[in-house]
């Protein structure tokens, strides 16, 4: 069926079928493309957090693997899907909660700070993996299921992790190359970041 361009307004009909634009995709269309954030193996056992029609985050899908899958959510201009390691849920599921209270990014980081020292709030115990599918100018293209325009990004939680206990740098030192963010803070963390393919 093509390609569909998620920002676009207006409905599009191919094939004389109705095709939802992004912001209106269903369920399964959510899942389809959340989990192409995660290794193929990784997908169909995957838990999905999706969006319903008024913007509201929902499970879409309970799933018995070792990823969850949050779908892009809808009123965004930049387009991304992740998929992470279910050992990071808590740290993910209390940044969700204390944003949805008016939280912001600062004050997000210094209590799951502080509760992490303090054991009130479950971190990975080894490194855990999330996968960032993103992109300014993403379309989905059914026939090859697949997000044309997507970058990739990995992020390895390893909180706590330092300089001295990975032999990492702490800013980037070439394309590709992995570098430790917020060392020695419980949302350490490897970015490793593909270089972008040329055509």
């Amino acid at each position: 069926m093509g390609h569909l361009n998620f920002r676009t307004l207006s409905m599009l009909t191919i094939l004389m079928v109705s095709v939802p634009v992004f912001a209106q995709n269903n369920a399964q269309e959510q899942i389809d493309m959340a989990v192409l954030a995660a290794p193929e193996e990784e997908r169909e056992a995957a838990t999905v957090y999706g969006y319903d029609d008024e913007g509201k985050m929902v499970t879409l899908r309970e799933g018995s693997g070792n990823m969850v899958c949050i779908a892009d959510e809808p009123g965004n201009e930049r387009f991304q899907v992740v998929c992470y390691h279910k050992d990071l849920e808590p740290f993910m599921e209390r940044g969700r909660v204390l944003k949805a209270e008016g939280k912001n990014p600062r004050e997000i980081f210094d209590m799951r700070e502080e509760e992490a020292k303090a054991g009130t709030l479950q971190m990975p115990e080894k490194p855990a993996t999330m996968h960032v599918y993103f992109g300014s100018d993403v379309s989905y293209n059914e026939e090859d299921n697949a997000l044309d325009g997507a970058r990739y990004r990995y992020v390895v939680y390893i909180p706590f992790a330092t300089q001295e206990s990975t032999g990492l740098s702490l800013r980037p030192n070439g394309s590709g190359h992995p570098w430790l963010m917020d060392p020695g803070t419980h949302r350490a963390h490897i970015m490793i970041t593909p270089p972008e393919e040329k055509d």
